[in-house]
């Protein structure tokens, strides 16, 4: 009886493939979310190999759900955790989309105002429509710049390793000076140096791995379903 039950129990457990096919989302999607900390599958203790199970399947449902309304994963995080009830987010959120669905008539009109001018490339004339675009920013439209909040983490990710490294360097340069001026044993200060040079590796190490987050993160709403 104990063995047919631990069989049936077995059943319930699935590789990434069959997440991926059940509940739609790409197996790229799956680990994000999971380097994310809102899903945490169980791992086989043989092979270490991660192992889902309806909980799973469930949770990365509710995610997809709301990654679809436009959630952002910090606040499904927070909803998870019990830091954020579902109905504050929802409301936080209908204002947001209310907002962008007001930016996007705005500028829906301005392009179907360049439209019926009938212009072509060569002979537009951008002046009178980016006043027109002041005009409307002035009242409160937004108009889309999608590829600002990628450029900002990357400049600050290696704006602030740059500048760890350089500290670094002039700790190196400092602790150099300072044996020239009062030598100790060498084998001493190896070990001194050793230290600064292993944390700039482990900048450098970490800036490249941020860097490949970036590029390898959530895949874009329109593909990623």
């Amino acid at each position: 009886m104990l063995q047919k039950e631990e069989r049936k129990g077995a059943l319930h457990r699935m590789k990434i493939n069959e997440v991926e096919q059940q509940v739609g989302i790409t197996k790229k999607n799956i680990r994000f979310y999971e380097q994310q900390g809102l899903l945490h599958p169980k791992r086989n203790s043989e092979n270490g190999y991660r192992e889902y199970d309806e909980t799973d399947v469930e949770c990365l449902k509710k995610i997809k759900l709301l990654r679809k309304l436009s959630l952002p994963i910090e606040e499904i995080k927070k909803i998870q955790n019990g830091d954020l009830l579902l109905t504050d987010a929802l409301r936080r959120q209908l204002i947001v989309l209310e907002r962008e669905q007001t930016n996007l008539t705005e500028t829906a009109g301005l392009c179907r105002l360049i439209l019926e001018d009938e212009t072509l490339y060569h002979t537009l004339s951008p002046d009178q429509y980016l006043e027109r675009m002041v005009e409307m920013e002035e009242k409160g439209t937004r108009f889309k710049n999608v590829s600002n909040d990628t450029i900002r983490k990357k400049r600050g990710s290696i704006l602030a390793a740059v500048i760890f490294i350089l500290i670094m360097f002039a700790f190196i340069g400092i602790l150099v000076w300072a044996y020239t001026q009062d030598p100790i044993p060498n084998i001493l200060f190896g070990l001194f140096l050793l230290v600064p040079i292993i944390v700039i590796l482990a900048v450098i190490i970490a800036l490249l791995q941020r860097i490949k987050e970036l590029k390898g993160g959530e895949e874009d709403v329109a593909r990623k379903y």
